[in-house]
């Protein structure tokens, strides 16, 4: 019977090493083996799970935020510009301030204006800062893009817009008085609660926000450095920059 000649000398030798197999003969020279179980056993643990957990954990969140922030449009914007409006003058059309056409035209934009702004204002609390307006449920991060490069208080500005849009309409002077009331109210407010509470909660960021951008009047021209943006290292040889809400 002829026997077989087997494919690896005798005179080789298995080592093994790191993630494979060595076959080394008698003349030193030798190539490596790659094994399907060493690498299996030597590749790390998979990590997919931990970005797919994160993902519908943010998903989540805004879907909350998302809810959140409808309840507080209804509640707040909707009563103070909706429901005290409707109440002080039932929506009868009154002899207009001015040119009728002209006056009521211009409520109309201001109006439309003022809900397109809180609307905007509203969602861009739910995706940048995955929170709601309302004080019991605020933001994770400083909400400081879209309408906030422009003005602090795009939302108390849009309800006191709406307010006086809808005393041009209707010709109607309480509107006048409530907007102004309405006005110093938001003012008191943000001077008295909002602003000490994200400054302890945002520190300097915040301030430099403060300073880069105004409370009421919105600026029409931006300047090269995003607002919020926290101020290079000490030694830097850029000047500081600005910080935003």
């Amino acid at each position: 019977m002829r026997r077989r000649t087997p494919l690896v000398p005798r005179s080789a030798r298995l080592i093994l090493h790191g993630g494979g197999s060595r076959l080394e003969g008698e003349n030193g020279v030798g190539s490596t083996v790659t094994s399907s179980l060493a690498l299996r056993s030597s590749a790390p643990p998979s990590r997919d799970r931990q970005p797919s957990t994160l993902d519908s954990h943010s998903a989540m969140r805004k879907s909350t935020a998302a809810s959140g922030s409808a309840v507080f449009f209804i509640i707040a914007p909707g009563v103070v510009a909706g429901l005290i409006p409707w109440w002080l003058t039932r929506w009868e059309l009154r002899e207009p301030f001015f040119d009728g056409l002209l006056s009521r035209g211009l409520g109309a934009v201001l109006i439309a204006a003022g809900a397109a702004v809180l609307i905007s204002a509203f969602v861009r609390f739910v995706i940048d800062g995955a929170g709601t307006p309302a004080p019991i449920a605020p933001t994770d991060r400083l909400v400081v893009g879209g309408l906030y490069r422009y003005v602090r208080n795009p939302m108390y500005v849009a309800v006191v817009s709406i307010i006086i849009g809808q005393a041009l309409v209707l010709g109607q002077r309480p509107l006048i008085t409530y907007a102004l009331i309405v006005w110093v109210m938001f003012a008191a407010f943000v001077r008295i609660y909002e602003e000490p509470t994200l400054r302890r909660r945002y520190g300097v960021q915040y301030d430099a926000y403060c300073r880069d951008v105004p409370a009421w009047l919105p600026r029409l021209r931006l300047r090269n450095d995003r607002p919020g943006a926290l101020p290079p290292p000490s030694g830097s040889a850029s000047r500081p920059r600005a910080t935003d809400r």
